[in-house]
């Protein structure tokens, strides 16, 4: 067995090692940036896609499927959003050998090439609020250093939901609804994370105002996991997005954006793994359980037999059950399947086929114990809550640890040089003074916390820049 790279001191190797070790995907398409989803990756990935489907059906969002090419002419109507994405996009200029007249662009995201589309659907109050989504592939030409599922190229996996609003306080409310999405699916995930604000120098190009959500890396860095952005009528006036009131006028539309990607599966491997590999929450894992048989020489109880009676049961009651029947050594199947993060494990031997008895392993804690064959699927679905709750009361622990509230730049850059994380630190609002501390600390500013009440700085504090009174706490990141 190949040596492996430890989660808990080498995380940069072990993630990139893992990654195509477990079959999430492969990167040696010869295409930097761009990679190819293998069968257990893509797996997993769906099961995220899923609970996000239910989740827009239940919230009354409709899915549709945009092409991916974006004519220059659209493109250019909204011109914050151009100069924010101008050095990242992919241009077509020719089709075969003939110059194209009007050229075109791979998708960054989708603003430009859906509100077209929005002038011509919307035309009454009654048609809003109006909310779709799609998840389609976007392309960035991504300059810093590609890292799988993180930072690439080809963002394949790219969610994004748009909606339009007969007012601001509509548009707000389907922030609230995003957020509250969010929350049911980190925790479906069983990831801690925080919302913040963005500053306005990073906020998404055309939005009135963007959140992110941020999860702990093992490393102390942060990797931003989902946006939401209000745009209020920014996108509208530039599309024409207009809708006719109750009174016969015509307004602009307000609209909202909320978008994720494949970064949720790296997340999830990132922060429930270990030394041994991945550790995936029950919710996504293709394989919930794995029964293990154990035959002995000479011994007349038949384990295979047993083993697929018991999966055939858990089967039955919705369970994602596998048997192992590979003609290699048990330990090698406990190796595989550790690497592979399968939330639970099934050891039977003769004597547990005789005595109607098996043993659980979880991946979680590694803990093993005997159950009774005829309690097997209550134990099973209570072993695996169990596992769920367990990782996400860990991360939340680790994501606690990691917050660090200081005064002044010296401390924050303690805090940086100890153990990383997130600083949280006086700042009296001014885009001046943030820019500064991201300089002085070489950290990026997530952003004040969300809600905003949460954001008020404590009387008294000052900020460690101009030495004014402090507005706000502001929160400093490594990040990815």
């Amino acid at each position: 067995m190949v040596e492996r790279k430890k989660w808990s001191e080498e995380f940069s190797e072990w993630y990139n090692d893992l990654i195509e070790s477990v079959g999430i995907i492969d990167k040696r398409y010869p295409v930097k940036g761009m990679n190819v989803w293998l069968p257990y990756g893509l797996k997993i990935m769906r099961n995220i896609e899923r609970f996000i489907h239910s989740e827009m059906d239940r919230t009354g969002h409709e899915e549709v499927l945009f092409p991916a090419l974006i004519p220059e002419t659209e493109f250019q109507k909204e011109a914050e959003h151009i100069k924010g994405f101008e050095d990242e996009v992919y241009w077509i200029t020719h089709a075969g050998l003939d110059p194209l007249d009007v050229k075109l662009i791979l998708r960054p995201t989708s603003e430009t090439a859906m509100y077209s589309m929005f002038s011509l659907w919307i035309r009454s109050h009654a048609d809003l609020p109006f909310k779709v989504y799609q998840i389609v592939n976007v392309y960035r030409y991504e300059t810093k250093h590609t890292r799988p599922l993180i930072r690439v190229r080809e963002i394949s996996r790219f969610f994004e939901a748009h909606t339009a609003h007969d007012s601001y306080e509509d548009a707000e409310r389907q922030i609230k609804e995003d957020l509250e999405i969010f929350d049911r699916l980190a925790k479906f995930l069983a990831l801690p994370y925080i919302i913040s604000k963005r500053p306005e120098w990073d906020k998404f190009p055309g939005a009135f105002y963007s959140l992110g959500a941020e999860i702990m890396m093992p490393d102390g860095r942060t990797l931003q996991i989902g946006t939401m952005h209000n745009y209020k009528q920014n996108f509208s006036k530039a599309y024409d997005i207009k809708y006719e009131t109750e009174t016969g006028d015509h307004e602009f539309v307000h609209q909202t954006t909320y978008g994720m990607s494949e970064r949720l599966l790296a997340a999830v491997i990132a922060v429930h793994g270990d030394d041994r590999g991945m550790v995936l929450p029950p919710t996504v894992a293709p394989i919930q359980v794995v029964i293990v048989p154990i035959p002995k020489k000479n011994a007349e109880a038949d384990v295979f037999a047993y083993a697929r009676e018991i999966a055939e049961e858990l089967r039955n009651v919705g369970l994602r059950a596998h048997v192992d029947e590979r003609d290699i050594r048990p330990g090698r199947k406990y190796y595989d399947w550790e690497l592979k993060g399968v939330p639970l494990r099934i050891e039977v031997g003769p004597r547990d086929v005789e005595g109607r008895k098996a043993v659980l392993a979880r991946r979680d804690t590694l803990e093993k114990r005997v159950v009774e064959r005829d309690n097997i699927v209550g134990e099973v679905k209570k072993t695996l809550d169990a596992i769920h709750g367990n990782l996400y009361s860990r991360a939340k622990s680790f994501l606690d640890e990691h917050i660090k509230r200081v005064d002044t730049i010296e401390e924050a850059k303690e805090v940086f040089e100890d153990r990383r994380g997130i600083v949280e630190i006086p700042w009296c609002g001014s885009d001046e003074c943030g820019l500064k501390m991201e300089e002085e600390l070489d950290a990026k500013m997530l952003g004040i916390p969300y809600p905003e009440e949460k954001a008020k700085a404590p009387e008294g504090k000052r900020c460690p820049i101009c030495g004014r009174e402090a507005k706000f706490i502001a929160r400093f990141a490594r990040t990815y």
